[in-house]
């Protein structure tokens, strides 16, 4: 057998495991996982990572957006497995963009405020307005990734 084949076969199988487990705490919303959606994701999330450049160990963060967005009232068993898989390319990009200097919570809690605030459930609006923006204000020292008052300054993402 393989070593490295076995290594990556092991980490899919304890991953998809966690994310069986999450099925529980996210079946309270009526979003459930199947085996096969739970593997499609894990291999979307290579896929990303390989794309944006990124490393990661552990579950990764599949886990976390589950839990942060599967409350959400824009969020349905039909469009969940293709919005966790959004929202997970949508993370890795912005972690660069945000060159590393907001954590994984902070990114998240941007993501899920700007999903079910002003941008009412719109992935793309999240993505290209909302934290386009923040990350800009971020990579020219504008007061790094703080939250501006909604309409404050006129800006279209409303920070």
């Amino acid at each position: 057998m393989d070593y490295k084949n076995w290594l990556v076969s092991f980490d899919e199988s304890r991953q998809l495991v966690t994310l069986s487990d999450l099925n529980e705490y996210s079946k309270k919303f009526g979003l459930v996982l199947t085996q096969e959606e739970s593997a499609l994701l894990l291999r979307e999330r290579t896929e990303a990572l390989k794309q944006q450049q990124r490393v990661e160990f552990g579950d990764g963060i599949l886990p976390k957006l589950i839990v942060a967005f599967c409350d959400s009232p824009y969020l349905y068993q039909d469009n969940y497995v293709d919005t966790l898989g959004r929202l997970q390319e949508i993370f890795y990009y912005y972690k660069n963009e945000f060159m590393d200097e907001i954590t994984d919570d902070e990114l998240i809690e941007r993501m899920k405020m700007l999903y079910d605030g002003i941008g009412q459930g719109s992935l793309d609006y999240m993505e290209e307005t909302g934290l386009e923006g923040l990350a800009r204000r971020s990579r020219f020292g504008h007061g790094q990734y703080e939250e501006k008052v909604e309409g404050g300054d006129g800006d279209e993402d409303g920070y």
